[in-house]
């Protein structure tokens, strides 16, 4: 254009290049498949823009100089002027030399996306995609050093949207004005939508589209609850894992998880992109200190979540051990970051990365990341005091029922025992077998009741029948002393007991049986017979000086004694109703199919019929011990 300053010549300027750009963009339409003639056209009516930009400023400078400061007499210059960069057919954004936005026009809001009271007051670089950023602020302070025009291609991204373009960058020297400004014009090259995005824009309004992105929202939290409500989730790596790949197919590109163990921040759910080959990254982020990464840091301690429309700083992830940014490696254009808590207590944090070309998070995703966060926490919670409790379980179930059986001369002996299902119960029932005065005593046997108190009630029972059968010969006398030091200990618990002594040698067969409330031993014949004990007798624990009742039963060779508790003779099957109990009944049945068979596949057959009884979901505590007799 011409050296000409007068507002005439710059409005007639105007309309010309508004309709340059727009047979450009018609050619550009027209003739998708060889777009270099119409991108060197548009490089030089870039130009052309800048020229005019220049042109422009020279004339406000003028007629300030002209009014002598005075807005008045200069009023519709300053009009027009603004009216010009207004309605500029290419973006113009206007920077200070920090390369903070000032101002923008329409076309450049257009361009991104976002109005200009949105825009402005944001640093410019982090328009920039974030593999561009270095280069343009070499070329702003190359600017600002030698005042010569920058122009380069770079990246726009914001917004979901990626644009190549050509960025002019030119110094404005405005009289009157104290601070230097830089007016930044871009030509867009290439302006890239995802197709999903493009979809939504021509099938759904807005309120529409506001509405399905609630439903997700609301459906991918009703998921995650589904999921870490499930009983295998009860074990931290679990949860973690099962809530970080729904996030991931969900709604971000890489998935990340920190937890917060004895004190110490460990790292443990690292996610990535299925499509892309991403395997050696992950492995190398998985050992990655999680507490060097500020944002990290930054999160745990304000127990607040953060959402970076764009990636402000590369390294507020933290840096890989080549120096690289985790961001910059992991190609994140967006950042959500939210404390893993339960009310006060904060168990970890949670970081979500959307790659550059996806759409930015925004406030929604923070406050749904944030509810997930607190979903993860509960889950965390109940799973540490699952755990602890279940080593509680672990430790008083080991002073309940022994390791391994031992050998009773002339006896083949096997047991089982099962808390039953859903999460582990700490339960009152044991078997034993032991030594006694004159040869081996065995029991089984369960306290009323479940729980911490119940095991150690039990506990108690086991040693109290193991310490008085060493000075004892009658297992009724052993199971009366128990019971009076039982109601003295005023636990509030009865306990339900069979035991029996056995004596090796020539009196072998012959069993002496105490029975306190448990239900009658059976006995399984060598002929397929099988007969119950007496059985009988008032729980422990209720009152002193109970008469235990006492039986001798006799056992040949190849018959089978089999004691059971009142979890598999009183367990219901899958409709729950009573007059489906288990019983003797189906125990004399299954009895009858082992005859001849050893102790371990008794007990087998005994818990397998149990197991179709309950249709694979056995509700009840149950417990099985079985003698034989052998040569």
């Amino acid at each position: 254009m011409t050296d000409s300053t007068d507002l005439p010549a710059l409005e007639q300027a105007l309309s010309g290049l508004t309709a340059r750009i727009s047979s450009l963009r018609d050619a550009r339409s027209a003739y998708p498949g060889d777009p270099r003639p119409t991108l060197d056209a548009a490089l030089v009516e870039l130009d052309t823009a800048r020229d005019l930009l220049r042109a422009a400023i020279g004339e406000l400078g003028k007629s300030r100089r002209r009014s002598g400061g005075k807005e008045s007499s200069s009023n519709r210059e300053l009009k027009l002027l603004r009216t010009i960069y207004r309605t500029m057919p290419v973006p113009v954004i206007v920077l200070d030399t920090a390369g903070t936005v000032r101002r923008v026009n329409a076309e450049a809001s257009r361009l991104l996306g976002s109005p200009d009271g949105y825009l402005t007051g944001r640093a410019f670089p982090l328009l920039v995609d974030v593999s561009r950023r270095a280069a343009f602020r070499s070329h702003l302070t190359s600017l600002l050093h030698t005042g010569e025009t920058a122009a380069f291609p770079t990246r726009l991204t914001h917004q979901g949207r990626a644009h190549n373009v050509r960025l002019v960058l030119t110094q404005l020297r405005m009289a009157g004005e104290p601070q230097e400004m830089i007016a930044a014009v871009a030509l867009p090259v290439e302006v890239q939508i995802p197709e999903h995005e493009r979809v939504v824009e021509h099938e759904q309004g807005p309120e529409e589209s506001l509405i399905m992105g609630s439903a997700r929202r609301q459906d991918l939290m009703s998921q995650l609850t589904r999921l870490l409500l499930d009983e295998e989730s009860l074990s931290e790596p679990v949860a973690l894992i099962r809530a970080g790949r729904l996030l991931a197919s969900a709604t971000a590109d890489w998935v990340f998880a920190d937890v917060v163990r004895n004190g110490v921040m460990r790292r443990s759910l690292v996610i990535g992109p299925t499509n892309q080959p991403v395997a050696r990254l992950v492995q190398t982020l998985e050992r990655m200190d999680p507490s060097a990464a500020p944002l990290v840091s930054h999160v745990l301690e304000s127990r607040g979540g953060v959402v970076q429309e764009m990636v402000e700083e590369d390294s507020s992830f933290g840096v890989l051990p080549d120096g690289s940014p985790v961001l910059h490696a992991t190609r994140a254009g967006s950042v959500l970051s939210v404390p893993i808590q339960a009310a006060d207590e904060v168990h970890g944090v949670l970081t979500l990365l959307r790659l550059r070309e996806r759409p930015p998070f925004g406030l929604a995703d923070l406050a749904l990341m944030e509810d997930a966060g607190a979903h993860i926490g509960l889950a965390l919670r109940a799973q540490r005091i699952f755990q602890g409790r279940s080593q509680t379980a672990d430790t008083l179930q080991s002073g309940v029922l022994p390791r391994t059986l031992p050998d009773v001369p002339g006896y083949d002996t096997a047991a089982a025992y099962h808390t039953g299902a859903g999460p582990r119960a700490i339960g009152g029932e044991f078997y034993d077998v032991f030594r006694v005065k004159d040869g081996w005593g065995f029991a089984v046997g369960g306290v009323v009741g479940q729980g911490e108190e119940a095991a150690s009630v039990t506990a108690m029972v086991r040693g109290g029948l193991r310490t008085l059968s060493v000075w004892e010969d009658d297992p009724g006398a052993v199971v009366a002393k128990l019971n009076d030091a039982l109601v003295m200990q005023d636990t509030g618990m009865f306990v339900m007991v069979a035991a029996g002594f056995v004596t090796p040698g020539r009196r072998g067969g012959r069993i002496r049986l105490a029975s306190a409330g448990n239900h009658p031993p059976a006995v399984l014949r060598a002929d397929g017979e099988v007969r119950f004990t007496s059985g009988g007798g008032m729980p422990l624990g209720i009152e002193t000086g109970v008469e235990v009742p006492v039986e001798e039963i006799g056992v040949a060779l190849g018959e089978t004694l089999v004691l059971y508790s009142d979890g598999l003779a009183g367990s219901r099957g899958r409709s729950g109703q009573a007059e489906l109990a288990y019983g003797e009944g189906r125990l004399t049945e299954v009895l009858t199919r082992c005859t001849g068979q050893s102790a371990t596949a008794v007990v087998k057959a005994v818990e397998e019929d149990h197991q179709a009884f309950c249709g694979g979901q056995v509700l009840d505590e149950t417990t099985i011990l079985a003698l034989r007799r052998a040569r």
